[in-house]
């Protein structure tokens, strides 16, 4: 269950992203792209978390705490940053789903399920972006930040979880 609910929080901050651009013409492609690279960074992180975990045994749980604090608080940091840009679909898929890289990294150091973690994770991120575009294609007004916040706040919380679970 917690790969499911991890897999919805890694997209909600697509979708905060995403209410950002009302001018996106091939929604459903764009979608696609997000969620599949939602998908594949996933499985490079996780497979380096894996060998991370073996390299770095005695540390890899204050690592996994330390990435998804860190992640979690750029996220909340991030509502200040106000710049909207004209970026190709492909570059804007790949930069709103390059954070799935360094937070799978964490869940393999946890040894988490990988491919439910996944699963969730592209199934999330392509129906909540797709909605999220067509929401911001129909003008209205939904603030991302909220989105980035309860993203970051359960990342930071899931951090702070798994440091307190380690040191008992």
């Amino acid at each position: 269950m917690q790969e499911i609910i991890t897999g919805l929080i890694v997209a909600l901050d697509v979708v905060a992203l995403y209410l950002l651009l009302p001018d996106v013409k091939q929604r459903f492609l764009l979608s696609f792209w997000t969620a599949l690279l939602h998908m594949v960074f996933p499985i490079i992180g996780f497979t380096l978390g894996s060998w991370m975990v073996h390299i770095l045994l005695q540390w890899s749980n204050l690592v996994s705490s330390i990435l998804l604090f860190s992640i979690g608080l750029q996220l909340i940091l991030s509502t200040k940053n106000r710049q909207t840009i004209a970026i190709p679909i492909a570059i804007l898929a790949i930069t709103a789903s390059l954070d799935t890289f360094s937070v799978s990294i964490s869940f393999g150091m946890l040894n988490l399920q990988k491919y439910l973690f996944i699963i969730s994770a592209g199934i999330w991120t392509f129906v909540l972006s797709y909605i999220s575009l067509y929401i911001a294609k129909s003008r209205l007004r939904i603030k991302g930040d909220a989105l980035k916040w309860i993203a970051g706040l359960a990342l930071v919380g899931i951090s702070i979880y798994s440091f307190i679970l380690n040191i008992e």
